[in-house]
């Protein structure tokens, strides 16, 4: 692409240029106004418009906002930004989104369990770039929970399916050209939950979009989980069955006495992912709710129902059967219960104080499932969905990306690092170990070891959520980095827990870290046991 050369003094002094990279650089005011063509995105849209572009100090970089417009008029634009830096590094990042999306990511943070101690990517020279998935979320909602845009196919498209992920990244790279007169030599991906999701689809859709992945606890059977979620909805509505904080309280403090030390270490953490506790042992007398100091049989229900999996007995297109579940018998942290079971019951309307996935569950089944605003999230049976099956079968096909030969990923000399926290209260860590698995049945275990990496971290649980038993750091991109680009995949990786001050070998999956001798704070006192 031909070097832009109207540079304006004023700008070059605001915004001057690393002694590596050329006049191009820095023509920030230059992008103002810039039209996106519709021809340089695979995927059909209006084209796009660059809204604003500002030098943005400190930070040393350019600020670029655009709106790519929909081909349905009636659907919303894709709203995205993208970060470029002074010091380019000659790469670029694209951060996936959480929830139901809605907002823009920071492109100035960093990977999810990125360390504090290390620059966000941005910092490290990286032009960084992220989008709305093509929406934007009502202010008077709950961050990342407003689901009103599925009434729309083509924003529910761009969502659930992933099109405004190579939307977003297609103006962004041109932008990211236009800016520098420069292609980036690699391109990587990083998100969790949502985004997690949304760093799986990238490599199954398009598998030579990007050079390398960061999936952090992806919810990719997202309506399979969606209906496990419904149907726990339902489960903790039931008159007496919802166990209040106080005894979450004293369900997570008894699996952590039951567990904790299996790892030969009592810390907190439980490593052991064989170590299973019964709730029954904390059964009321007689099985009625006689105070805090125990479950009563409706609530032991629930939290079976929770931590078991939930199977329908119908036939989805997406093929899916069943979700595995949540780890609250194995370690999670439920005194940050908003996640799992939130601080009251599921209701009509669905309070703000319910669980996040039964929020999740109430906007997808008034605005993705009946369309109709009007509708409750407890109307609808996820065991016997009657007239609703066959919406139900049509989503699935749209929102699991269940795709495990990620083989023309791998050719195409992509790399992938995933991992999941073994306490996510949201999103299963069960589901990521089973796509895992099949994708080492899809293609094969050695050819998998040359692309793909999976941990799963004892104590962590969803984001780095609350106060997390393992406040997991982590610093997976130079790991990524390390192995686009020497080749060098990673081997002996520690992950840190500044909160606590300890750090424990991050052990690929199903390996478990097993405290051996020394100092128990240390990575090096334990060894990844199976």
């Amino acid at each position: 692409m031909k070097k832009t050369l109207a540079v304006s003094a004023a700008l070059l002094l605001a915004f001057p240029a690393p002694a590596d990279a050329s006049p191009a650089a820095v023509d920030c005011a230059g992008l103002a106004g810039l039209r996106i063509p519709a021809s340089v995105m695979s995927l059909p849209t209006s084209g796009g418009l660059v809204t604003a572009a500002s030098v943005v100090e400190p930070g040393d970089y350019c600020r670029v906002d655009a709106d790519l417009h929909p081909v349905d008029p009636a659907a919303p634009s894709i709203k995205l930004r993208v970060a470029l830096p002074r010091a380019w590094n000659h790469k670029a990042l694209m951060f996936g989104g959480g929830g139901f999306n809605g907002t823009i990511p920071d492109v100035t943070a960093n990977v999810p369990f990125g360390p504090a101690d290390r620059p966000a990517p941005l910092a490290r020279g990286y032009a960084t770039f992220a989008s709305d998935s093509g929406h934007q979320q009502n202010p008077a909602s709950p961050p990342s929970l407003d689901g009103s845009f599925g009434v729309n196919d083509e924003a529910l498209h761009n969502f659930a399916a992933g099109d405004a992920l190579k939307k977003t990244r297609d103006a962004s790279l041109f932008l990211i050209r236009r800016a520098y007169a420069a292609t980036p030599a690699e391109v990587f991906f990083a998100g969790g939950s949502t985004g997690g999701r949304e760093a799986l689809v990238v490599a199954q859709r398009w598998p030579t979009a990007f050079d390398g992945v960061i999936s952090a606890f992806p919810a990719w059977n997202n309506l399979a989980e969606i209906l496990d979620l419904g149907y726990l909805t339902q489960v903790l509505a039931r008159p007496g069955a919802f166990p209040p904080p106080v005894k979450q309280g004293l369900l997570y403090d008894s699996v952590i006495k039951a567990c904790d030390g299996r790892d030969g270490v009592t810390d907190g953490v439980v490593s052991d992912p064989g170590c299973r506790f019964d709730p029954r042992a904390l059964r009321c007398p007689g099985g009625a709710d006689t105070g805090p100091a125990c479950l009563s049989d409706a609530q032991i229900g629930a939290v079976t129902a929770m931590s078991s999996p939930f199977r329908w007995p119908y036939r989805i297109a997406s093929g899916e059967k069943q979700y595995p579940g949540f780890p609250f018998l194995s370690g999670a942290d439920m005194r940050t219960p908003f996640l799992g079971f939130g601080t009251t019951p599921p209701a009509d309307p669905m309070p703000v104080t319910s669980g996040y996935g039964m929020q999740y569950w109430d906007q997808w089944v008034k605005y993705f499932l009946t369309r109709d605003p009007g509708r409750s999230g407890l109307d609808i049976d996820p065991r016997n969905p009657g007239k609703w099956l066959g919406r139900i079968s049509a989503l699935s096909a749209i929102e699991d990306r269940n795709n495990a030969d990620l083989r023309p990923f791998a050719r195409a000399g992509g790399k992938l690092i995933l991992f999941h926290g073994a306490a996510d209260e949201l999103v299963s860590p069960y589901s990521t170990s089973d796509y895992y698995s099949r994708v080492r049945a899809e293609v094969g275990p050695r050819a998998t070891d040359g692309f793909l990496r999976y941990y799963v971290i004892p104590g962590a649980n969803h984001a780095n959520f609350g106060t997390p038993a393992f406040a997991a750091s982590w610093d997976s991109l130079t790991a990524l980095e390390q192995w686009v680009d020497a080749g060098r995949p990673p081997v002996g990786q520690t992950v840190v827990d500044p909160a606590h001050q300890r750090s424990r070998p991050l052990c690929e999956y199903p390996d478990w870290p097993r405290y051996r001798s020394g100092d128990p704070s240390a990575a090096a006192s334990f060894v990844c046991a199976r």
